[in-house]
């Protein structure tokens, strides 16, 4: 299933409507991630770095890093280009939740769909809650949770 939606590069404040939706491209996670990942953050837990430890688990085998797959989300949201050159920052992270896990082989992609928006003059701009729903290759959800982004305004003139 290829929900693949072509999206206005950089969007200005004033062009997101609650209710948009936005889907990125796919993106699929590797053992090479895992332990980049690893090295990289310095989280060698076993449930992401041994084959044979791993077994002895509920999962049965290596799963990799939640903070692995946001960062994938994290890009994959970024790449659909809806933020391009708009962005003034990332504030925060609200209500996220790892609901199954990610595994070496999967392959991830993401939904957004903005929630709110809010002017803040001060930055001549505003905030953009949006929602991301992140689906695995069988149309799983993985995690989910909500993002709110600074978003500079329409340049005057």
């Amino acid at each position: 299933m290829n929900n693949m939606v072509t999206v206005q590069r950089g969007l200005y404040f004033e062009e997101f409507q609650i209710g948009q939706k936005i889907f990125s491209a796919t993106r699929t996670v590797t053992e090479a991630d895992i332990v980049n990942f690893a090295g990289l953050s310095g989280d060698y837990n076993q449930i992401h770095t041994s084959e044979a430890y791993s077994k002895s688990t509920p999962y049965g085998k290596r799963i990799a890093h939640g903070l692995l797959t946001l960062a994938i989300v994290s890009g994959l949201a970024v790449q659909t280009g809806f933020m391009e050159g708009t962005v003034i920052n990332f504030r925060e992270i609200s209500e996220w939740k790892f609901v199954k896990p990610v595994f070496i082989g999967d392959t991830i992609r993401v939904e957004l769909e903005i929630l709110e928006t809010k002017a803040l003059p001060r930055i001549s701009g505003g905030a953009v809650d949006i929602h991301l729903e992140v689906m695995n290759q069988n149309n799983e959800t993985v995690c989910r949770g909500t993002w709110k982004v600074l978003v500079a305004g329409r340049p005057e003139g």
